[in-house]
């Protein structure tokens, strides 16, 4: 099975991808499902079909299209842990209502529409799934969340097993409700499906991120971030697409200039995601919709290749931490020794690459364990920059 999943930087064209990458995938013989999580149901509108809802819809032969709503997946498959927070803060004096609001902590919606991810593949029923995510710098650390809750949550749970007998004898002390088996039984289960998608995110061999981006410097930069953060979370990223890119050679020389600018830009893009594969695609004259312009918009992206192909497994940053010191590696597009220049400006990284007609400057943003931390040097072996931080 495939999972691959689309992040940018809102208005970069991901659903658009998402639906074209699934669309080229089902007449590639690959039984498909296209889920999004974003709240403003961007799939309905770029199928040009109303009623995607909950449950697989389908578009075409091998395709189908499913919507999730977060809340309703929670209150389905959880309702029990819920319910149970919701009565500690009701314990409190909380009114019923906001409890149940505030039981909805940051990041359950986003944690429980990976789990219907986990839910559809245990099914079996299809061969590549392909996710569009909603737009958030924040978006990828949920794609780690279910890591980092499951190790931290399956000891709180065997504790809250252990001491399930005494709690109850301070109950009426207390007046917090107890868990009870049912709500044990539930976090159980939640753990072992958060453990289970997380060795799912986390194989190359299944799953991809592919970053979305426009020639211009803000969605260039956001989707560095998640490249980083992709790369320090363990999550491999295969492939990054540069959207809407104007033709050269416009007799108008406002749309020339712009046209030139954006050529800078996917040169620097192709610089930034060293050593990513990058698929370039043109502005198109009309707006995106329906299944057949979604597909001519795919054979642009994929021509002849299957989306299913992992188009890149490795490493471009890696990260190692040694007692007081923190090893950043960076795969760069130069081997010559004199041909950058290297600065620290708070959390980023500033390299300055000599080329022949100046200097590129990429911006790489830096992970928080940096924080508290100095650049102490940087050396390059063959296509890899070795940069050390210490306390």
């Amino acid at each position: 099975m495939r999972l691959i999943i689309y992040t940018g930087k809102g208005g970069t064209g991901k659903t658009v991808n998402s639906c074209s990458t699934a669309i080229m995938l089902a007449y590639n013989k690959h039984k498909t499902l296209v889920i999004s999580a974003d709240p403003a149901h961007t799939l309905s509108d770029a199928l040009m079909m109303s009623d995607i809802g909950h449950e697989p819809k389908e578009i075409l032969s091998n395709l189908y299209a499913l919507q999730i709503d977060p809340v309703t997946e929670m209150n389905k498959q959880y309702g029990t842990i819920l319910s149970y927070i919701a009565s500690i803060f009701s314990a409190k004096g909380i009114d019923e209502t906001l409890a149940y609001e505030i039981a909805m902590l940051p990041g359950m919606t986003q944690l429980f529409s990976l789990l219907k991810i986990e839910e559809v593949m245990r099914t079996k029923i299809f061969d590549c799934i392909v996710l569009d995510m909603p737009a958030s710098g924040e978006a990828l650390r949920y794609l780690y969340f279910p890591k980092l809750v499951g190790s931290i949550g399956r000891k709180l749970t065997g504790l809250a097993g252990i001491f399930s007998g005494v709690t109850r004898m301070f109950q009426p002390l207390s007046k917090a409700p107890t868990p009870s088996r049912s709500v044990l039984q539930s976090e159980l289960e939640l753990l072992d499906r958060l453990e289970l998608l997380s060795e799912v995110i986390r194989n190359p061999d299944i799953a991809s991120i592919r970053l979305v981006v426009n020639p211009d410097t803000f969605s260039i930069e956001n989707a560095k971030r998640a490249f980083v953060s992709a790369s320090l979370y363990g999550i491999n990223v295969d492939l990054a697409i540069i959207n809407k890119i104007m033709p050269l050679g416009s007799p108008d020389q406002y749309y020339a200039n712009w046209a030139d600018f954006q050529r800078t830009k996917v040169e620097e893009a192709k610089s930034n995601f060293y050593p990513l594969p990058i698929k370039e695609v043109k502005l198109h004259n009309s707006e995106l919709c329906g299944v057949e312009m979604l597909q001519m918009n795919g054979e642009l992206m994929f021509g002849k290749e299957d989306p299913a192909k992992i188009f890149y497994i490795g490493k471009a940053f890696a990260f190692k931490t040694e007692d007081s010191t923190l090893r950043m590696t960076v795969k760069v597009p130069f081997t010559e020794k004199d041909d950058f220049d290297i600065e620290r400006y708070g959390d980023q990284l500033t390299i300055k690459v000599k080329n022949p007609v100046g200097y590129l400057v990429n911006i790489i943003p830096l992970p928080s364990a940096t924080i508290g931390m100095k650049l102490v040097k940087a050396k390059l072996l063959g296509d890899e920059l070795n940069i050390l931080f210490e306390k």
